[in-house]
């Protein structure tokens, strides 16, 4: 592996700045089907400066390679070549495009991974808080990755499990299942949804719900990401594969973001605080 210090206030930064898990999933359905089998025959940097400093061996090892899988992992998205990996953070305001490789470049268009076949995927990113990072070896050892909890989508994410890891944990509900360590890449919006549809305060502390409570809480995680990226797969249809910002296509929340607004279910008005520092909503009556 390329050695990369991250410590550990650099990556609770970058997971504060990143899309939400269905996002980056649908901006990987985007360009798995072009870049999959493809050679590369290039890499176009036009910036050296991102979150991280872009890894001179993303230029020099990845040309001559060829992109064998597109994968994700929580809110990661990751090339993997013939011979290393590259993985791929959006930051808040980043995102991936398949654009044919002439197409003259935008004031934020950063990198260019150019492919065999005439086509470019292109990083785009006007804050430029993403990163890029070439790893030789297993990516999931890398910090970033590793010790991360199950996928929520994934097989061994259940209620039972979730139940069995909040044992003894006085934080709240909303910050357990926000923690990666727990769970990969339930971000602010969903983690506010999930509890929404679970019936679930976010404000209780995670070691005194009950085990009908966390299999209540794991149904409905999976239920507002499926939906999320059935909503998204709708959009990338409309969006017909152009240069279109897939990693934030429209939401339809249910308490998110309408604070003041009456609850769907009930009518009462949705809720807002600040909790653990980030936007919660939520509905008093419903959540308990």
């Amino acid at each position: 592996m390329i050695a990369r210090k991250v410590s550990t206030k650099m990556i609770q930064e970058i997971t504060k700045h990143m899309p939400e898990l269905p996002e980056v999933e649908m901006t990987r359905r985007s360009i798995v089907r072009q870049l999959e089998g493809e050679m590369v025959s290039g890499v176009v940097a036009r910036t050296f400066r991102l979150r991280l400093p872009l890894p001179a061996e993303l230029t020099g090892n990845l040309p001559g390679m060829v992109i064998l899988r597109v994968e994700r992992r929580a809110k990661y998205i990751l090339l993997r070549a013939t011979s290393g990996t590259v993985i791929i953070h959006l930051g808040m305001s980043g995102s991936l495009a398949i654009v044919p490789a002439t197409t003259p470049p935008g004031k934020h268009d950063h990198l260019d991974i150019v492919l065999g076949n005439g086509l470019a995927l292109r990083y785009n990113d006007p804050r430029r808080l993403g990163l890029l990072l070439w790893i030789d070896d297993d990516p999931l050892n890398h910090p970033l990755l590793k010790g991360l909890g199950p996928e929520p989508l994934e097989e061994g994410f259940e209620g039972d499990y979730l139940f069995r890891k909040s044992r003894g944990r006085t934080i709240t509900v909303k910050q357990f299942i926000m923690d990666g360590r727990v769970v990969a890449g339930i971000g602010n919006i969903y983690a506010n949804e999930a509890l929404f549809h679970a019936c679930i305060h976010p404000a209780r502390l995670a070691g005194v719900i009950s085990l009908a409570g966390y299999r209540r809480l794991a149904g409905a995680i999976r239920d507002v990401l499926k939906q999320a990226i059935n909503r998204g797969e709708i959009f990338l249809t409309e969006a017909q594969g152009g240069t279109a910002k897939l990693a934030y296509f429209p939401l339809k929340p249910d308490v998110y973001g309408r604070g003041g607004d009456p609850c769907a279910r009930c009518g009462s008005l949705i809720q807002y605080v600040r909790l653990g520092g980030r936007s919660t909503y939520f509905c008093e009556r419903c959540q308990r």
